[in-house]
């Protein structure tokens, strides 16, 4: 994407603005926009009044671009599941694209003429070629960016149980109920599924079922606004990674 991009203007949009830990938000934002020609958005894709910004901001950087035989043509790129069919949906006013609550929806590329001067090219998802990163791979599986055949989802949700004892532990306790957080990981999941009813016989916790419950719970926002990632963990990632391509 760097050799492709050649100068031309870059939107960095961040989706399920909504969902996210508006303070991080803000973070990224600025951590973004450092780099020159980028421009970060934080919005929600279901929201037509919040993606107009995104058009405006398009003409605004294109002003040239947009007129008839002149169309202004943006990609759209990013890992999967993060919203981008919805995105373009909504930009459309129309059903252009396939949605799902799973990665891999859009398998190929496509043009969408969004009839105001502007064509979108769709791209599937994309994720790194080299996942070698544990945690990185644990972050994107939490967030649903990589499928559930990928990872197991009881390891998964262990570790976002992990991330939210560390990170928000007063949203855990306030959404189910809990007046202390046991010791560990594997504790708080067991708690989490006893309080949604995925018993066995004997009136033991499935875990593997209390994992696919919290995990819904967390991408849909129901236990708070959270975010997996900050932008002084992604800047030591790739300091880590130069450093190891040397």
């Amino acid at each position: 994407l760097e050799e492709m991009h050649r100068n031309k203007p870059r939107i960095k949009v961040l989706n399920k603005n909504d969902l996210a830990d508006p303070l991080v938000t803000k973070a990224w934002v600025r951590y973004f926009e450092r780099e020159s020609g980028v421009h970060a958005l934080p919005l929600s894709a279901k929201q037509h009044s919040e993606t107009k910004q995104l058009i405006k901001l398009c003409q605004r950087l294109a002003p040239h671009r947009g007129k008839p035989g002149w169309p202004l043509r943006a990609m759209v790129f990013g890992i999967p599941n993060v919203g981008k069919s919805t995105l373009i949906n909504t930009l459309a006013g129309k059903s252009m694209a396939k949605v799902g609550d799973k990665p891999a929806i859009t398998t190929c590329a496509q043009q969408i003429d969004l009839r105001n001067g502007i064509i979108l090219s769709d791209t599937p998802g994309l994720l790194w070629p080299d996942m070698s990163d544990q945690i990185v791979a644990y972050r994107l599986a939490t967030s649903g960016a990589i499928g559930a055949s990928a990872l197991d989802y009881t390891c998964v949700g262990l570790f976002a149980s992990e991330f939210m004892v560390q990170r928000y532990p007063e949203f855990l306790m306030a959404h189910y109920k809990m007046k202390e957080l046991p010791d560990t990981s594997h504790g708080v999941l067991e708690a989490i599924g006893r309080r949604l009813g995925c018993l066995i016989t004997g009136g033991e916790v499935d875990i593997h079922r209390a994992a696919e419950a919290f995990l819904r719970e967390l991408r849909a926002g129901k236990i708070g606004r959270v975010s997996f990632e900050e932008p002084d963990q992604e800047a030591a990632r790739m300091a880590a990674a130069s450093l190891s391509a040397v």
